[in-house]
């Protein structure tokens, strides 16, 4: 077993191999709407006369290189490179704002690799169990997830839950356009030819995120001057230990949502987010603000989702997210097969690539902070010049979805809205969400009514009657009550009793 690890290590071309993909996955991630399914598939076809080993190893470092990659531009311009890094806008860019850009790409590198770490070792360790686990979820369990999900966006406003939830409905509505997956049924396309594909979700990211930006930048241009510190580029070794608990537990969050096939970092990441934000009592600084709390957690999750998302992948052939999908059937094409047979018949391969995965996240930890001073330098371009670069390449970026100019007035139109929903302290995140997870919550919630013949009641009864279902509607439960002003009351009471006791005391 170990053998086959250090194969990744030992072999000077897979090494170089895994070097140079890594690097080109970091570079895709400061690109929007370049995603790491997109690179992952070109490499696909560019390595189908390749040594199989070779081929696998390069695709696992591009995964692991995107998906870390996707949190630069996040965290420089206020654009995520990918729907995962999403939750990275939230204190990422606050920090750039506040002058340490440096810093924040340094935190998001460490602790990016520590989860990744994790990752593996659930990977390594627990992938028969935890694959198996993935079996028990039904179409009303992938609905409930979804649903939380969308429930999180009351911690992605700031303060005003109604205007979050408003938004995000907005999103689920926007992603029921085009022809229904289950029936063929047009919704919401008014005759219109354009529409029944729907709306791409990474137009929506890049007008919502990008073309939004640069006019809110052209609207305060002048007013506002960000200075950005380079010098220093690694947390303090202290923050290692305090940010520790939450480091594990985020860890965890993002392995167990991995291995749910199609729960992938965007949500990990989210809920995440939420978890610290509620979980924390003294952050560095306010949530939004510019917390490291609030860039350590989502950037752990999305990089331990990765370890999450290939036990499905190895163990049982079932991919727990696009990339993972496109990986399995790459691995098809040379010959593997993924699933409980891939460990009986070439174990050597699973080893392998847990290997080349962690020498892609030392890869990462080098690319990122020996080119940490080169991403901090981007904010530094004057706004004349950058601005009409970031045009640039969210035009490139809608137009490259589809190879299709309706993609991009998808894009314009969605920038529009994206600067009147800033100007008027509307979040943009829950749009995006609700545009993600809309179709999939619809046709879960479908699924899981047609296989209780099409009875309501029989749904909201299974509910109950399923372990994993009843954990995750007590789940939902208590996230409502948890934002209603009873239960802020009670809680307060019940945290100010034993105060009270001592006091008399």
């Amino acid at each position: 077993m170990l053998d086959q690890i250090l194969v990744p290590f030992l072999d000077i071309e897979l090494f170089i191999l895994i070097a140079l993909g890594t690097l080109f996955g970091v570079l895709k991630g400061l690109l929007p709407g370049l995603s790491v399914t997109m690179a992952v598939t070109l490499l696909v076809s560019l390595t189908y006369t390749w040594d199989t080993v070779a081929a696998i190893v390069t695709m696992i470092a591009v995964y692991f290189g995107g998906v870390y990659g996707g949190a630069r531009s996040a965290i420089l311009v206020n654009i995520p490179g990918s729907a995962s890094s999403l939750a990275a806008t939230f204190d990422g860019y606050p920090l750039t704002k506040r002058g340490e850009a440096g810093i924040a790409i340094g935190i998001s590198t460490i602790y990016a690799a520590i989860g990744g770490v994790i990752g593996l070792v659930f990977l390594g360790l627990a992938a028969p169990y935890l694959g198996e686990l993935a079996l028990g979820f039904a179409a009303r369990d992938y609905f409930l997830i979804m649903f939380l999900g969308l429930l999180l966006v009351g911690g992605l406003s700031e303060g005003s839950m109604p205007k979050a939830i408003f938004v995000a409905g907005v999103g689920v509505t926007l992603g029921m356009v085009g022809m229904d997956a289950l029936t063929g049924v047009e919704r919401f396309t008014f005759g219109n030819l354009e529409l029944k594909s729907g709306i791409n979700y990474i137009a929506c990211m890049l007008g919502l995120f990008g073309l939004s930006e640069v006019l809110i930048q052209l609207h305060n241009l002048g007013k506002t001057k960000v200075n950005v510190v380079i010098g220093k580029l690694l947390p303090p070794l202290i923050y290692l230990i305090k940010f520790l608990p939450l480091t594990i537990r985020t860890a965890i969050i993002g392995v167990v949502v991995g291995i749910l096939p199609g729960a992938g970092g965007e949500i990990s990441s989210l809920i995440a987010y939420d978890h610290a934000k509620k979980t924390v009592k003294n952050p560095t600084r306010p949530f939004g603000k510019g917390a490291y709390e609030g860039l350590v957690a989502p950037e752990v999750a999305i990089m331990s989702t990765n370890g999450g998302a290939m036990i499905p992948m190895l163990t049982l052939g079932i991919p727990g997210d696009a990339v993972t999908a496109v990986l399995i059937g790459a691995m098809t094409i040379h010959g593997l097969k993924p699933g409980p047979m891939l460990m009986l018949e070439s174990p050597d391969i699973f080893w392998i690539i847990l290997g080349a995965a962690a020498a892609s996240l030392l890869f990462i930890v080098i690319w990122g902070v020996s080119a940490v001073s080169f991403f901090a330098k981007v904010i530094l371009i004057p706004k004349h010049i950058l601005m009409p670069i970031i045009i640039f390449f969210t035009v490139i970026g809608a137009y490259g979805i589809n190879n299709s100019v309706v993609d991009v007035y998808w894009m314009i139109a969605f920038g529009v809205i994206g600067y009147l929903m800033k100007l008027y302290k509307f979040p943009t995140g829950p749009m995006v969400l609700g545009i993600i997870l809309g179709p999939q919550m619809d046709s879960n919630l479908r699924r899981a009514i047609i296989s209780e013949e099409g009875s309501i009641l029989g749904f909201l009864g299974s509910l109950f009657a399923h372990p994993i279902s009843l954990i995750l509607t007590i789940v939902i439960l208590l996230t409502i009550l948890s934002q209603t002003s009873v239960f802020k009351k009670l809680k307060q009471q019940i945290f100010k009793k034993p105060a009270d006791n001592n006091h008399a005391g």
